[in-house]
């Protein structure tokens, strides 16, 4: 848990698919992030900032660290059929293991569209006793969306 944070970003929708303005809607559809509680790491860069700031009233993101991709890659990543991915998988993709696997994602040098039999996001469920903080408000404000620094802690409520 001590890891370093990296140079990508867990981004999570929080919001439902109900009036949501197309241009918002075709942004999360690039991002895979196309049903509720949807999440997806993403490398960052200055086209991925302008992304997240323009749905930042739909999404949640924080900069992820290894330890939680790595338990993100164990409990939720899918491949094709919606199965769990094996060390065969991984090792098909040109990795030794899921920690070389999630390292290369945290610190932005992979991503997962990129992974092809893999599934470009990962299908969480609603968070055990649920939000904390309101879920209609920027984090700022109060609430759980846009830039959000204990979504980490929430992820793991939901895996």
């Amino acid at each position: 848990m001590n890891e370093k944070m990296g140079k990508a970003f867990l981004i999570v929708r929080m919001k439902g698919t109900v009036n949501v303005p197309y241009w918002a809607d075709t942004t999360m559809d690039l991002l895979h992030l196309d049903k509720r509680y949807r999440a997806t790491i993403i490398p960052e860069k200055d086209n991925t900032k302008g992304m997240l700031d323009k749905i930042k009233h739909y999404v949640s993101w924080q900069e992820i660290d290894v330890f939680t991709t790595k338990e993100l890659l164990e409990k939720k990543a899918r491949k094709g059929g919606y199965q769990k991915i094996t060390t065969e998988d991984v090792t098909k993709l040109g990795f030794k293991s899921t920690d070389e696997l999630a390292k290369s994602l945290a610190d932005g040098s992979a991503t997962l569209s990129k992974l092809k039999p893999l599934k470009p996001w990962f299908a969480l469920s609603p968070p055990i006793h649920g939000f904390k903080r309101n879920t209609k408000k920027m984090y700022g404000e109060g609430g759980i969306l846009g830039s959000h620094k204990e979504l980490l802690a929430q992820v793991r409520l939901m895996m």
